[in-house]
């Protein structure tokens, strides 16, 4: 229960991210923040920052931080190494900007760390450390190796290579796929996820409606039925990894 509400509300921060529930910015990165608290680790200021540069440069190595490292990419190959990788994920995208992308602090993030942490102290003061290891301890599993957590993976994972695609994009695979099943009921319509990149300031809530109002532009494009079934896949297909992913140089 704990790791699913977590997971849900990491994905009303990446929602908040985009400015999508008010129209003042200093209303929703303060609601960013709410969304924060129950995960006992600060994330969600430094989370819009990169998430932007997740959209804006989508797959540039060197910029978009949803690229694995080089080392992630030699290190998870085999099916016991990825499914390490599936399980402590939420670390791997924790610390990616740390050391490959870092940027300096900025206020809002002390900030956010000084309420996540007053939150902490508060469950430990009042309630025991068992209070810690149940929201903690609930978003390392709902973020780790839980059926909601296959969306990290499908949406911009290529997991079939040697089929060919329904598209390109300047003559490559494409980069992003949606999933449409009943998981994004409680997700935010995250899995609208091609439909999200190409408008990524309409709310989730509407990305229903954008597909059905363009049916040729995504009743056409290959795209998941399963998130759980997408961590199978990502875990125990050969040749499959954390380097399938479309990258592209950093323009000058």
């Amino acid at each position: 229960v704990s790791g699913t509400l977590n997971h849900v509300l990491v994905l009303a921060m990446h929602e908040v991210s985009h400015g999508l529930c008010f129209k003042s910015r200093l209303a929703n990165q303060l609601l960013a923040i709410l969304a924060n608290v129950p995960q006992g680790i600060p994330a969600a200021v430094s989370f819009r920052r990169y998430h932007t540069e997740h959209h804006t440069s989508q797959g540039v190595d060197g910029i978009d931080t949803d690229i694995p490292l080089d080392i992630e990419t030699k290190l998870f190959r085999n099916t016991f190494m990825k499914t390490l990788f599936v399980i402590f994920q939420v670390f791997f995208y924790g610390l990616r900007p740390l050391f490959g992308f870092p940027k300096t602090p900025g206020p809002w993030e002390y900030f956010n760390s000084a309420v996540v942490f007053a939150f902490d102290f508060a469950c430990y003061r009042y309630f025991g450390i068992l209070a810690n290891i149940y929201f903690i301890g609930g978003a390392l599993m709902g973020l780790g190796l839980h059926p909601i957590s296959g969306h990290f993976i499908s949406e911009h994972y290529e997991l079939n290579p040697d089929e060919p695609p329904s598209y390109t994009i300047d003559g490559g695979p494409p980069e992003t796929f949606s999933y449409y099943g009943p998981a994004n009921w409680i997700t935010w319509n995250v899995g609208y996820h091609n439909e999200h990149h190409d408008f990524p300031m309409i709310p989730g809530s509407r990305l229903p409606q954008v597909k059905a109002m363009c049916p040729e532009f995504y009743d056409t494009l290959k795209h998941h039925t399963s998130w759980s079934y997408v961590l199978w896949q990502f875990i125990t297909t050969d040749g499959v990894g954390c380097g399938s992913r479309v990258k592209r140089h950093r323009k000058t």
